[in-house]
């Protein structure tokens, strides 16, 4: 039986194609050697426990250490160090049992009681003792622990690893989990405090993050399964996965998946195509699969939205970098720093965030009277987007008010209503392409309908010159798409000014192009 591609849990590379793990993370090696204990910090389902599975797996063939590899998962939400530590203890000694360390029956006989403030020490200070080869330790999902049991895991771990020169205890150390260690919460309180430095545990030499593949390395994954199976991926589909996923691994296997066994039926005659990988993307968004899903939960959170609505409206100078709420939100995997320029982490996330915080919205237009299809809009085979306009316009003036309120997100809440109205319409066959127009307070749209295109830029009004200084976007907005014409929305969110003034449709010849803009 072929491997294929894995979308559920660690990677082995018997039964799954897969890029070996540590060659995204070189350091690590070197911080072991040096008898280190550091931390491992990534995104869900982008491939840490696949790592420490195949660090520990290398390491214990190498024969100059034991390498064990434990996950705290069973300790989340016990607060009490009491509960919590013998807890900890306990998955420790399974994970012994079912590993190729020796004397571990020792770790569980002095694991059976003792006071829980040395417990942990004290159980791995004599089982270090026992062992002829030095330990390691990778502990996954470190940051499920939370309150008295943390602060008291952590201070075992620095106590043991200071009296090292004295009595044995464990060689090196990861801690590994989706934040940094000093974004490690002391509360279960979004509003908590972070540990601020590494305290207590301020013996991290290195905290590193696992990137995401290269397009080499999305090459050479969907190039095992070409040598296996003779099925080729076309050079212009990889580029659209990379372009896509930005090597996001999930997305990258969960795409190749998609084509091969759902859409091919493997057929391994079938090449994949980049026709092929777009109706492959586009079944991922609309379904919406349970690592999507629960990355998107985290939109709901008042900390996540405070990052996300300055970057789906434009608004950079509103997010602070050095927060907790913004590394919190990297550290999901939402949002990236490319160049000093913060966006969505890659364009399927974009495009599912969107789609997420205006699904309402969708749902309600279609049960009211705007519920209209594309053909309403249609006219010699293009879309009427003047009449497109004031049917919005018209809507937004009957329930931007009541609207607006239902949106956590309510100072982005008119670009998303409005891009939920336009993806009504477009389901019936066309497509919306979101730029993030990243610092520039505005979100650039390009309506595709039978090879036609339609830009719509959205602007909140900011002042008098808004609208003019508006102009040299989108007009190189619609140079870079090549048309000559285009349509800019600005909503005026001033209470004191009546609905007759908000309310226009206007056009503008500009050099050789027509830019109409719409009032809301």
């Amino acid at each position: 039986m072929a491997r294929y591609f894995n979308v559920a849990g660690p990677c082995n590379e018997i039964d799954h194609y897969m890029i070996e793990a540590s060659s995204r993370l070189t350091e690590i090696d070197d911080l072991i050697t040096q008898k280190q204990y550091f931390v491992i910090h990534a995104p869900r389902q982008s491939g840490k426990t696949t790592l420490l599975l195949d660090l520990a797996n290398r390491i214990n063939h190498e024969f100059r250490y034991y390498a064990l590899y434990c996950s705290l998962e069973a300790a989340q939400g016990i607060i009490d160090p009491k509960e919590g530590i013998p807890a900890i203890v306990d998955g420790i000694a399974t994970a012994l049992q079912f590993s190729n360390i020796p004397q571990w029956e020792k770790f569980a006989k002095n694991a059976s009681d003792g006071n829980y403030a040395f417990l942990l020490l004290r159980t791995l200070t004599f089982l270090c003792i026992s062992l002829d080869k030095p330990l390691i330790i990778f502990f996954d999902e470190a940051d499920c622990l939370s309150e008295g049991t943390l602060i008291s895991f952590l201070r075992q771990l620095r106590n043991g690893y200071n009296t090292r020169s004295q009595t044995p205890f464990v060689h090196s150390v990861a801690l590994v989990g989706m934040h940094n260690i000093r974004d490690f919460k002391t509360e279960i309180r979004p509003e908590s405090e972070t540990l601020g430095s590494a305290s207590p545990f301020n013996i991290v030499k290195e905290a590193l993050t696992l990137r995401n593949f290269t397009k080499d390395e999305i090459a050479e994954l969907y190039g095992q399964h070409t040598a296996e199976t003779g099925q080729i991926f076309k050079p212009d589909a990889v580029e659209l996965v990379y372009r896509q996923t930005q090597g996001q691994p999930w997305l990258v296997n969960a795409i190749a998946r998609e084509v091969i066994e759902k859409m091919l039926q493997s057929d391994y005659t079938q090449p994949v195509t980049v026709e092929l990988v777009d109706k492959a993307i586009q079944t991922i968004i609309l379904r919406s699969d349970t690592h999507i899903d629960n990355l998107m939960e985290r939109l709901r959170e008042e900390r996540v939205r405070r990052v996300m609505e300055p970057v789906i409206i434009g608004e950079l100078s509103d997010v602070d970098t050095q927060s907790d709420d913004y590394r919190y939100t990297t550290d999901l995997g939402l949002v990236k720093n490319a160049n000093g320029v913060i966006m969505p982490s890659n364009p399927i996330y974009a495009e599912v965030i969107i789609r997420t915080l205006n699904a309402n919205s969708q749902k309600d237009l279609i049960e009211s009277k705007y519920a209209h299809r594309m053909h309403r809009y249609l006219k010699d085979g293009r879309i009427d987007m003047t009449y497109l306009m004031q049917d919005f316009q018209s809507f937004w003036r009957e329930n931007s008010e009541i609207w607006i309120e239902r949106y956590q997100y309510k100072e982005a809440a008119p670009q998303l209503i409005m891009q939920a109205f336009l993806q009504r319409i477009v389901n019936d066959g066309g497509e919306i392409i979101r730029e993030f127009a990243a610092g520039y307070r505005r979100i650039d749209l390009c309506i595709q309908y039978e090879g036609q295109k339609y830009p719509v830029e959205l602007k909140l009004h900011r002042n008098a010159q808004t609208e003019e200084n508006s102009y040299d976007q989108i007009l190189d907005y619609m140079d870079t798409l090549g048309v000559k014409e285009g349509w800019l929305v600005i909503f005026d969110r001033q209470v004191d000014m009546d609905w007759d003034t908000k309310i226009y449709l206007k056009t503008e010849k500009i050099k050789d192009k027509t830019l109409t803009i719409a009032g809301c």
